[in-house]
């Protein structure tokens, strides 16, 4: 009798403790990120790239919901502080944000965005947001020229430790390259889709590079919740991407046109996922590759078209996704989910695939999360267990590109050169060092 008495008392102390706990562990996390948390002076600031980059770029920052209503300030930069005298004010569109995953609190955010248009090719301007006395700091950038050169960072997979193992890379990036026009990030930013505090870090690696250098981003499979597959509400708050793309996959599918550059996202979640989006987004990509006037075609996705994971076979790319590429012979796809990196062609003449032919397949991973990488004949380069970010520059005839270890060492490098015909051609210029491989 006195031992059921003392199981009784035990079952009881463990019951009232749980919830104890449970706050206990909800403190810690809050304590921990308390930073992250949002205030009246603004943070998460971000430039993303429009439909017509040489003309508009768009704006993003966040707030805590004592500000409801907030300013985009700018005016064309000038070499000393006098720009101030000539700035003009634009009130930003605003939307509430609730959000609360895993272990997180709830927390309650403004997101406000600001398009900026009429820009001039070659120009600088300079832009600050907030309202009141609450103010970021001047940030500047740079709109391209219109001579047809663009260049910019390509970046897979981020999505685990942001702040601690992927700010070395887009910081060494910045650092070792010349000047960037924009970045793309191919997916998979952070690892669970509305863990504000992981959002919190992804800027918070970048910082003010994000501010300052436009940024297109096509979503991964960690930017959605399952069954059936949805985007986190964070996706279209705190990003400000094209809606030129099909009904429904705004800000996920759209295209971007510089004078001799297209660059497209895919969603490539919804590519799996679902049949109705799988079908109006080949569709779009077929208008849009039809009317195409521009000498570079690139397309981002997540899921590759050829998987690098020992694993893993990717049937919805290579049976819809691949035959439109081929197709309209778009010069180079840009992908990430794999954490590993590869490069190299595979056009499908349907009995076998021929590798000195058709659209260049990149695979890369810029954070920490490794996978195992299988060889296979179209890789001519590629790495296991390495963090890369890569260079992309189209000028005139040529497509250079350049892939880098967070080492800042040049790990791969090849051309594609287009003749009059609108034919291509690879020249390798792989670096003499060996790859980086796994051992067991």
């Amino acid at each position: 009798m006195r031992v059921l008495k003392l199981l009784k008392k035990s079952v009881i102390v463990l019951v009232l403790a749980s919830p104890i706990l449970a706050f206990s562990q909800e403190n810690q996390v809050v304590e921990a990120n308390s930073y992250l948390l949002p205030s009246p002076k603004p943070d998460r600031i971000i430039l993303n790239l429009s439909e017509n980059p040489l003309q508009e770029i768009h704006v993003n920052w966040r707030t805590d919901t004592t500000l409801k209503v907030s300013h985009l300030e700018f005016a064309r930069a000038t070499g000393g502080p006098e720009f101030r005298e000539k700035t003009e004010l634009i009130k930003a569109e605003t939307q509430a944000l609730i959000s609360q995953q895993d272990e997180e609190p709830t927390i309650h955010a403004n997101y406000h965005q600001v398009k900026l248009k009429g820009l001039d090719p070659g120009s600088s301007y300079v832009y600050r947001v907030g309202e009141g006395e609450f103010w970021s700091e001047w940030f500047q950038f740079s709109i391209p020229e219109d001579d047809g050169e663009v260049n910019f960072l390509y970046f897979g997979d981020v999505q685990n430790e942001v702040v601690s193992m992927f700010s070395r890379v887009i910081r060494g990036a910045l650092t070792n390259l010349p000047k960037m026009d924009f970045t793309v990030y191919a997916g998979d930013l952070v690892n669970h889709e509305s863990a504000d505090f992981e959002w919190g870090g992804w800027f918070e690696a970048g910082q003010w590079i994000h501010a300052s250098i436009p940024s297109m981003m096509t979503p991964g499979n960690h930017e959605f919740s399952k069954n059936p597959a949805t985007l986190t509400p964070h996706w279209n708050a705190q990003f400000n991407l094209p809606t030129n793309g099909p009904k429904g996959l705004e800000e996920t599918t759209y295209e971007v046109n510089f004078p001799e550059l297209k660059i497209i996202s895919l969603d490539g979640e919804q590519i799996d996922e679902s049949p109705s989006y799988r079908k109006a987004q080949i569709d779009w990509l077929r208008t849009v590759l039809t009317q195409n006037p521009r000498k570079w075609t690139v397309v981002t996705f997540h899921y590759p078209v050829y998987a690098t994971h020992p694993n893993r076979y990717h049937d919805k790319m290579i049976d819809y996704i691949r035959p439109v590429l081929q197709e309209f012979n778009v010069d180079l796809a840009i992908q990430g989910h794999d954490h590993a990196y590869a490069r190299g062609q595979a056009m499908d003449d349907g009995n076998s695939l021929d590798t000195e032919k058709g659209t260049v397949y990149v695979v890369s991973v810029a954070g920490p999360k490794m996978y195992e990488l299988k060889a296979e004949e179209w890789m001519v380069r590629k790495a296991y267990g390495t963090q890369t970010y890569q260079w992309v520059q189209v000028k005139g005839e040529v497509l250079s590109f350049k892939t880098y270890t967070a080492l800042g060492e040049l790990y791969d490098s090849f051309e594609i050169h287009k003749n009059a015909k609108g034919e291509n051609s690879i020249v390798n210029h792989l670096p003499n060092i060996p790859e980086r491989l796994q051992t067991n």
